[in-house]
């Protein structure tokens, strides 16, 4: 690690002097001050560690001195250094760890009903309004990119984006099949019923980053229908965009024109390529980890919301809670922190590897 700091002090030395030489290009001084910025912080904490280190050095050469005195302080100033040492080299290792470049960046929700029927689809919309508030809590904006609405108020799928600092690096967390158990509100016997619905979260991806060949895909065009078949435009201003080489097919009819549903389709297959090229690299480094786009067929559920018993079930991190109502209106953030601190303790893990 000391190496790894060393490099890092380096090239921040560099970067001081290239500021100094840079003159009147102010693109590259921007780009040279992000960098030297970035690495600032880690560069201090760097500094403080080694001067901690040779203070230790010296502190545990007097233990053997033959001065009573000089070894009683010696003795104080290691018990007192070793715990900021330890400490200081956990900060360090947890800089070092490649943060995801996502993290920053708006995302794509898609929440897509599962089993159950019209109880899934009420359930989507219940999950939409869920993280609809939790955007809220956090000041972000939440816009309704497409949607396919039943008659009672569900959705068979709709998607999203939120917009906001730092929105994937919380919400990614919520990718996978989500479990609902409670009594329909058509079921006139009152028994109770297990109904799922899939939530993909995908980072918003511009088009430098993704370049979709025109080639590539094809787009169709037709009268866009709300819920119960009937006709919200009388232009053909839906539209579906199918990528030929992978058949992923991506249809937005939400906005009024036809332009503003195609540029919503192409973010959204934009985001859907990316990660299916994510995910590809992360199968070659580790077969076990799942994609993020999953099927509410699969087994696998991340979290349960029991109505009668008011409780919400993480099964990843084993954690509950017992106030269904409140975690139904956006508070989520107790899951996410403890979801997020186990991703960040792997992480170190794999540092230390």
């Amino acid at each position: 690690m000391l190496d790894k700091l060393i490099a890092i002090e380096e090239r921040y030395e560099e970067l001081n002097q290239l500021l100094l030489e840079v003159g009147g290009d102010y693109q590259r001084a921007a780009e040279l001050n992000m960098e030297r910025t970035e690495l600032e912080p880690l560069v201090l904490k760097a500094r403080e560690y080694r001067q901690l280190l040779d203070s230790l050095e010296q502190a545990r050469a007097l233990l053997y001195s033959d001065d009573e005195e000089l070894r009683f302080l010696a003795e104080a100033e290691v018990a007192e250094l070793e715990p900021r040492i330890d400490e200081l080299d956990t900060e360090i290792k947890s800089m070092l760890v490649p943060k995801d470049p996502r993290d920053q960046r708006n995302v794509i929700v898609e929440i897509r009903a599962g089993t159950g029927g019209d109880e899934a689809a009420l359930f989507a919309a219940d999950l939409f309004r869920m993280y609809s508030r939790y955007a809220e809590r956090q000041n972000w904006q939440a816009e309704v990119l497409s949607s396919n609405e039943i008659g009672i108020g569900g959705y068979k799928e709709i998607i999203f984006m939120v917009k906001g600092r730092g929105a994937y690096s919380r919400l990614k967390y919520e990718s996978g099949v989500h479990r609902v158990q409670r009594v329909p509100v058509t079921e006139a016997s009152g028994r109770i019923h297990t109904s799922t619905a899939t939530v993909a979260v995908l980072a918003e991806v511009d088009e430098v980053e993704i370049n979709i060949p025109e080639g590539d895909i094809r787009m169709d065009v037709y009268k866009s229908a709300g819920a119960g078949g009937q006709n919200v435009q009388k232009n053909a201003t839906a539209v579906r965009i199918t990528h030929i080489p992978t058949g992923i097919v991506v249809a937005c009819q939400d906005e009024r024109s036809q332009l503003q549903n195609r540029l919503r389709a192409m973010s959204i297959l934009r985001a859907r390529l990316y990660e299916m090229e994510q995910e590809k690299q992360r199968q070659e480094v580790d077969d076990a980890r799942r994609s993020q786009v999953g099927s509410a067929e699969r087994s696998e559920k991340i979290r349960t919301y029991n109505y009668p018993q008011s409780r919400v079930t993480d099964h990843r991190i084993n954690l509950s809670n017992y106030n269904l109502p409140v975690v139904m209106e956006g508070a989520i953030d107790e899951f996410i922190d403890e979801l997020s601190l186990r991703n960040e303790s792997e992480r170190l893990a794999a540092v230390g590897e």
